[in-house]
């Protein structure tokens, strides 16, 4: 009797297929993958931004009394801290993969919540220096309300 031999599996011409369809697809995917983590990376980076100087308006009203939001040395993208007196209340690390261009020097809330000086303050948000179509702007009313908005800041 002869016993028929049954094997299952695959053939290394077939396995050898279907990493290079594989390997073709993953190529395709990755600079959309990387165009996605860069907008995420500058979403995060401006609402947490954003989230600080709600932070600084809201303790400024509490406290009644001045709050500042002042970057670290190497600008807002290297970190900032939020401080009343001599009392910090929060610190931002650094932005990674993110660049943080026309912020001033710091925002400074009244206990009104509105901003001390005559100029609103924007912040724009980009991870490259020159404007991509992640950019975002946050701008910062005299109420002291900050806006993000999708673009370049006008």
């Amino acid at each position: 009797m002869n016993a028929k031999r049954h094997s299952s599996g695959f053939t290394l011409t077939e396995l050898l297929v279907a990493v290079a369809i594989l390997g073709i697809l993953a190529g395709l995917a990755v600079p959309s993958f990387r165009s996605l983590t860069q907008s995420q990376q500058v979403k995060t980076a401006s609402f947490e931004l954003f989230a600080a100087l709600s932070l600084a308006r809201s303790e400024a009203i509490k406290r009644n009394g001045n709050v500042t939001v002042t970057p670290v040395a190497g600008g807002w993208q290297a970190g900032w801290n939020t401080t009343s007196g001599a009392t910090t209340i929060s610190t931002h690390g650094v932005l990674r993969g993110t660049v943080v261009t026309g912020g001033p020097a710091s925002v400074v809330y009244a206990r009104t919540g509105r901003i001390v000086g005559a100029t609103a303050p924007s912040f724009q948000v980009d991870n490259e220096t020159t404007a991509t179509s992640n950019v975002r702007c946050i701008r910062i009313d005299l109420s002291g309300m900050p806006r993000t908005v999708k673009g370049i800041c006008s």
